[in-house]
This record gives C-alpha cells, sequence and structure tokens, in this order.
C-alpha cells in the first residue's frame, strides 16, 4: 500500500508531539522525524492552522484543542462514560485501568487512567500502546470475545470460560494484567482491563474489574 509522504509526516508529528508532555521544538522534532528543519517547520505551521498544534511563547508545540475535537467522534459516548468508570476502577484497585479496541490483528488502547494521587511505579500502558490480540490480557480478552473457535489458544478458551484473562510479564517484565471482553451495541471489538507490577490484587480486581466493565456495556451490574 503507497502512502502520501507529506500525510505520513503529519501524523508521525502528532504521535511524537503527543509523546512529550513539556513539548518539544521544531528542530528537536526535525531530528525526531530525520527530516530539514524547514520541512518540521512547515507541517508544524499547517497543523497549527487546523487547532491540531499550538506553540507556546517560547516556541515550544503542544498538542492543540482540535485533537480532542476529534477524539469526541470516536466511539462516540462509549470513552465519556467509560472515563469516571474506569476512573473509579482505577482508584479502588490501585492499578492502570484501560480499555482497548481491535485494530485488525492488535488490541489498541483507547483510553489509559492512572489511580488519583497515587505514588506508584506506573506501568507504561498509554493511549495508543499496541500489541497482538494474541498476547497480553486485553487482547485475550477481545479474542475470548469471539465465538469459539477449534484452533483457538489455550488462553482464549480459559479466558471465555473464566470470564477474565490474566498474564503475567507478557508485555512488560513484572506487569501482571487482567481483561474482560466488553460488548458494546456497536462499534470495535473491546476489553476493559487493569494492569499494574506484582502487588495487583487479582482476585480481589475481577469483581470490580466485571462490574465496571458491565456499567460501560450498559448491562445490568448484579449490585
Amino acid at each position: 500500500m503507497s502512502t502520501l509522504q507529506t500525510l505520513d509526516r503529519g501524523v508521525r508529528a502528532l504521535v511524537v508531539i503527543g509523546s512529550r508532555p513539556g513539548g518539544t521544538t521544531v528542530a528537536e522534532l526535525a531530528g525526531e522525524l530525520g527530516i530539514a528543519r524547514a520541512i518540521a517547520y512547515r507541517i508544524v505551521s499547517t497543523l497549527v492552522e487546523h487547532s491540531l498544534l499550538t506553540r507556546d511563547a517560547e516556541g515550544r508545540v503542544f498538542l492543540g484543542a482540535g485533537v480532542p475535537a476529534l477524539a469526541a467522534g470516536y466511539l462516540p459516548g462509549v470513552l465519556s462514560l467509560a472515563t469516571p468508570v474506569l476512573q473509579e476502577l482505577a482508584d479502588d484497585t490501585g492499578a492502570t485501568a484501560h480499555l482497548s479496541v481491535a485494530e485488525g490483528e492488535e488490541a489498541v488502547a483507547a483510553l489509559s487512567i492512572d489511580p488519583s494521587g497515587a505514588h506508584v511505579l506506573r506501568v507504561g500502558y498509554r493511549v495508543g500502546s499496541r500489541h497482538p490480540l494474541g498476547r497480553g490480557a486485553a487482547g485475550i480478552a477481545i479474542l475470548a470475545g469471539r465465538p469459539a473457535t477449534d484452533d483457538e489458544p489455550a488462553a482464549v478458551t480459559a479466558a471465555r470460560r473464566d470470564g477474565v484473562s490474566v498474564t503475567r510479564g507478557e508485555l512488560q517484565r513484572g506487569a501482571v494484567g487482567v481483561a474482560a471482553p466488553l460488548r458494546l451495541p456497536s462499534g470495535p471489538e473491546a476489553s476493559v482491563g487493569l494492569v499494574a507490577f506484582e502487588d495487583l490484587d487479582v482476585e480481589g480486581s475481577v469483581p470490580l474489574l466485571l462490574a465496571a466493565t458491565r456499567r460501560i456495556g450498559g448491562e445490568p451490574t448484579g449490585e
């Protein structure tokens, strides 16, 4: 599949800048993308014109107000509903709570929320993080939400039987993940999960995770 070079660079610029909470300079962006500073400047200027980027008084570049406006059109209603539910789940478990969706053969984090005010060692599962569906609790849970097949991995069969997938150290050394399939009326296949380091209380977290998943999916919680 062919790509448009300028569009590709613009998208990569958004990804790079989005990963820098403190912003970046045009020169730093040019180095990151491996392009001339003049080209980076034109890319930034174009994205600023469309409110996808903004500059501060010192010339550092940040994501602009147009980005959340675009994001609001993705899974309309679901992410806004899921945000407070995942915040509560993260606070109750002391783990990072996330909602992941299937894109092709990968699971992609669409929402990721850390516990409020917790001074914990955070797991690097950020929005946009992606991994194969067959690895990691989030991806396995998505597969477990599909009809059973004769050749599916044993981990998927177990997750369908148990209602959750539990993995240890598959995506990050020392990390424990637990996730459940999220059944949405429309939209992509999805899962809700928790990830933390080895002190995650999996047994105690599962009921909270399942209740949160039902709330996001609009199912009775049984509470």
